[in-house]
């Protein structure tokens, strides 16, 4: 690559670590790209990592030795977090959402690539420290949430289905009773497509009683797998008692009321350790 001036050799070296997320990336990589020495790409990262720490971009590591180098950790500051869901809220308060039996309409809305990228750097940021190998969700509407949140972690997904296909070769599958219908159903995961022992981030789109991501924890012992994090959109906050306790989420749908078409929709349980110096 060509000899850069430093203003345009910050702008590239930025776009490079912004699309390599969670990567080790060695500082002989920029030496040998730009042509510089060593010493003047640490001063860059330098200048990159004080805005992207002042912007709430996210984190810039460096790690000494031989073997050491810098990587992009994305991160989403509380309050732009906040900000973004009280958006999220607004939209899904929309009276022509309600469905029959209190869901909302959101396919729309998972359907838009801003809020989707938005959505899942909020996910990837609230489980960077996390040692997680694999993100999962089950078919169909959580799939573009999982990539998007995937993509920021650096990780792959598996997707759990609801009937097993021929071209997946051995599947396990289990039954599980879903949390709103209370119907035994069944979900099946190819062997080969999740290793045994692997660490998995749950990611879904919405969450009444939890039954389908219980139904994913039951199907993960099969895998001697464990489950470091689960992440989920939108709540229902008008059940007792979740199947699921340790989670994040980044709405709650706190009340449906069909016959005023009245919805309320609050900010998740994302933001429940966030103090108010953090959304300042």
């Amino acid at each position: 690559m060509k000899k850069l001036k430093r203003s345009a050799r910050l702008v590239e070296m930025t776009q490079y670590l912004l699309i390599r997320p969670h990567t080790l990336i060695p500082l002989t990589t920029f030496a040998d790209r730009y042509s510089s020495a060593k010493s003047s790409i640490s001063e860059d990262l330098a200048i990159i990592k004080e805005v992207f720490e002042e912007e709430g971009l996210g984190e810039l590591q460096t790690l000494a030795g031989a073997a050491g180098g810098v990587q992009y950790i994305p991160k989403v500051a509380p309050h732009n977090a906040l900000e973004f869901v009280q958006q999220l809220c607004r939209q899904l308060e929309q009276p022509e959402r309600i469905l029959p039996g209190g869901y909302l309409y959101m396919s729309d809305v998972l359907g838009q690539p801003m809020i989707l990228n938005e959505a899942g750097k909020i996910f990837a940021s609230a489980f960077a420290r996390k040692d997680i190998d694999v993100v999962m969700t089950v078919e169909t509407k959580g799939i573009p949430l999982a990539y998007a949140t995937a993509t920021y972690l650096n990780l792959p997904v598996v997707i759990v289905r609801r009937d097993s296909k021929v071209t997946e070769g051995s599947v396990v599958s289990i039954n599980y009773v879903s949390g709103s219908t209370k119907r035994i159903q069944t979900m099946s995961l190819a062997r080969r497509a999740l290793k045994e022992q692997s660490r998995v981030l749950i990611i879904d789109d919405f969450m009444r009683v939890g039954g389908t991501i219980q139904g994913m924890m039951d199907l993960l012992q099969e895998f001697k797998a464990s489950v470091e994090g689960v992440g989920v959109f939108v709540e229902s906050g008008e059940v007792e008692e979740h199947l699921v306790e340790d989670y994040i989420s980044l709405a709650k749908l706190s009340a449906v009321d069909a016959k005023s078409k009245q919805i309320k929709v609050v900010p998740g349980t994302y933001f429940n350790n966030v103090t108010a110096d953090d959304l300042s």
